[in-house]
């Protein structure tokens, strides 16, 4: 009796990676392996053929790509600085201008698209004709999505800093300026994260569908998603043209594997013990305004939104939402428990360095990374059939996407949350006899449960702002709030289009809200034992 239990809880571990794999499998795997499928099934080999043999598709990727490049290096010019300041200085405040900066990144970057045109279109508070020109255009598009995307720098340079010995700074500050520190010392150190940053803006800007087309930008996402709707539906070339994204995928995985890898994560780290925070001395102030000047500007898309859409606008929204608010809130929650719950696994496995948990952690990553249009035709081509109707017309289909779209964000994090605690507790518990659910349940869980709430919190959030990828395969009927406002915004009353957008704002600022209050009553209750 007592050996079969020690062989159960022997098995217990790698069971659960296997539970977890699968369920990355049906949500990642088996999308991608349909499209290849149908790729070069015989009749689609031809579509492939005249549809990559055209000149003209291969200068849009180009143009694709370098929209995503200018974007990047736009976010990195105002997040890197940013970044720096507010992860080591006495910027005033720096904790809540933070947060306000941080906000608009959890938003569709198409709402925000739409109230920079409420500023600056033809009819817009400050616009005139040339400034309506600029932003319907490539160069209004490179600020609007810099702009979205910088906090996500800013984020990952400030963790980068945060996480670095403490004593490399105390020697550094020791006998040169802060100004120095940062630069010389802080930031190439912190290297690894800012560029796992940069790697995620370009990928978000590659995936981005919503804020080009509103703002008039012919793109290779947007050309993939034209072939599946209205009267140029064509499912064979979109099939042909998401080829090379997933080439750019493979790059890119490739890149972080290569460049980056787990030392972006191994940078996000607790430090042993705090230092004060840097002195500006007399450029605190100046300091200071320009970050809340930043902060307070990227707030004014939503500003201008809450104006167009008025007391009016907001009361007849109640009437065109209809049950995409309760769509949204569902599905994301349900997709955000499951990457948890893998995250937990997976996670845990990359900390603990078991085998196939790399795999996995490339998977994921490759989903993330490629372009939404990608994972949405393979939706599309595994689940549109007739024996799987019971998935592609329900709420599962959203849930699985969404899955397989933000994985890798509970993977990660949770890879660097477990990665904070010492293996020797696990260890200890093992020698008494606990098994792998019962050291997670008693030891490995309580340790880490602030941590594992965050990871749900954001996956929970990026699914409610995603667009990319479910406007492309969402079931009839059951259309999450981003899709809803964006296909209203062509055709619908513009102060409802933009009260809806005011109401997805105030509904995503509920739940970080919410978040918040649960991670700060956790960790007081922590301080307080």
């Amino acid at each position: 009796m007592f050996r079969r239990s020690g062989v159960l809880r022997r098995v217990e571990a790698p069971v659960a990676l296997a539970v977890a794999a699968a369920c990355l499998m049906v949500a990642s795997l088996v999308p991608l392996t349909v499209l290849a499928a149908e790729v070069f099934s015989g009749g689609a080999l031809r579509v492939l053929g005249d549809t990559l043999g055209e000149a003209r598709t291969w200068a849009l990727l180009m143009r694709s790509l370098g929209l995503s490049i200018a974007v990047t290096l736009g976010a990195l010019a105002i997040g890197l600085p940013t970044g720096a300041v507010l992860g080591r200085t006495d910027v005033i405040g720096r904790r809540a201008a933070f947060l306000v900066l941080a906000f608009p990144v959890f938003l569709p970057p198409f709402l925000l698209a739409f109230g920079w045109f409420q500023l600056f279109g033809t009819q817009g508070l400050v616009g005139s004709a040339w400034t309506s020109g600029v932003l319907f255009g490539p160069a209004g598009l490179i600020a609007t999505l810099a702009l979205a995307f910088a906090p996500i720098v800013t984020a990952f340079t400030a963790l980068g800093i945060s996480g670095i010995d403490p004593s490399l700074e105390e020697a550094a500050r020791a006998v040169s300026r802060p100004h120095r520190t940062l630069t010389r010392i802080l930031l190439p150190l912190a290297w690894p994260s800012i560029a796992l940053g940069a790697l995620i803006v370009f990928a978000l800007t590659l995936s981005e569908i919503g804020a080009p087309m509103f703002l008039r930008v012919r793109t290779y996402p947007a050309a993939v998603l034209s072939r599946l709707g209205g009267i140029g539906y064509a499912p064979g070339e979109a099939v042909a043209l998401v080829l090379p994204l997933l080439a750019v995928g493979l790059v890119l995985v490739f890149i972080d594997r290569r460049l980056i890898g787990r030392r972006s994560f191994a940078s996000l780290g607790v430090r042993s013990r705090q230092l004060t925070p840097m002195a500006l001395g007399r450029a605190r102030k100046p300091v200071s305004a320009a970050v809340w000047l930043l902060a307070l500007v990227s707030l004014l898309p939503l500003g201008a939104l809450a104006g167009q859409a008025g007391a009016s606008g907001m009361a007849d929204a109640l009437d065109w939402i209809g049950p995409s608010m309760g769509t949204s809130l569902a599905a994301s929650a349900l997709a955000a428990g499951v990457i948890t719950l893998v995250g937990v696994v997976v996670g845990h496995a990359l900390a603990r360095r078991r085998r196939g948990a790399l795999a996995l952690d490339a998977l994921v990553l490759l989903t993330f990374i490629m372009p939404a249009s990608v994972l949405g035709v393979g939706m599309v081509a595994a689940w549109n059939r007739p024996g799987t109707q019971f998935v592609y017309t329900t709420l599962a289909v959203l849930v699985l996407g969404l899955v397989a779209r933000y994985g890798i964000l509970g993977v990660r994090a949770l890879d660097a949350v477990f990665h904070q605690s010492s293996p020797h507790y696990e260890e200890a518990a093992a020698a008494f006899g606990a098994g792998f659910f019962r050291r997670m349940a008693r030891v490995v869980l309580p340790m880490h449960g602030r941590g594992v709430f965050a990871a749900w919190l954001i996956a929970f959030v990026f699914c409610m702002r995603d667009l990319d990828a479910v406007v492309v395969f969402y079931p009839p009927g059951l259309e999450p709030l981003p899709v809803r406002i964006f296909t209203l915004e062509a055709n619908g009353p513009g102060p409802v289009v933009a009260a809806l957008s005011v109401y997805h704002a105030l509904l995503t600022a509920a739940v970080l809200a919410a978040g918040g209050l649960v991670l700060g009553l956790h960790g007081a209750r922590n301080t307080k034992s």
